[in-house]
């Protein structure tokens, strides 16, 4: 192979494997969702806020307004901004390393996947947060439990995972398969 093939083989499997924001949108979306709450509820928070609750639903920690938000606010920051990095840096490995001629399974479903899978806990965080809030603007706990939440997303979070994982592995036998006749 000549060196311009090289190097056009080079930039399209860059662009291929090119970092895009979709790829983290839901990061990004639940990020933004909750610097929404923390803005709408900021002001109806008390100043000492209940962050631990009782099994009878009553707050028995308590910590004060800036820091509730500093703690509801740096994971979403920091699970947005590990999403984007992982997704662009794999984005690069991918371009550099990889011929998107030969991969078996569409790696942009891949890479849309993974850097969308961090929302799930995200989601979670979203509930609780907001769980937090209601109950300390108007004494009131969010149905269903945030534990019964939690299990909920996770699940569909599984099977949402299971049934990619299941398709791509379709994808990349039969491709396997036509591979092998050829």
């Amino acid at each position: 192979m000549s060196l311009s093939q090289e190097s056009i083989k080079r930039t399209k499997a860059r662009a291929v494997f090119a970092f895009r924001w979709r790829y983290v949108t839901l990061p990004l979306i639940f990020l933004l969702l909750s610097i929404i709450l923390v803005i709408v509820f900021y002001n109806r928070l008390p100043f000492q806020v209940a962050y631990h609750f009782q099994s009878d639903g009553s707050g028995d920690r308590w910590v004060i307004q800036p820091l509730i938000v500093f703690w509801a606010l740096l994971p979403q920051f920091l699970l947005t901004i590990g999403a984007i990095t992982a997704t662009w840096i794999i984005s690069i490995m991918a371009g550099r390393f990889l011929d998107p001629e030969s991969t078996l399974a569409k790696p942009q479903r891949i890479m849309l996947i993974m850097g969308n899978m961090v929302a799930i806990p995200q989601l979670i965080l979203v509930f609780a947060m907001l769980d937090i809030f209601s109950y300390n603007s108007f004494q009131a706990h969010l149905r269903p439990s945030v534990l019964v939440f939690a299990l909920v997303v996770m699940v569909m979070g599984g099977i949402v995972l299971g049934a990619f994982f299941v398709q791509t592995m379709r994808q990349v036998w039969r491709g396997k398969i036509i591979n092998s006749k050829s």
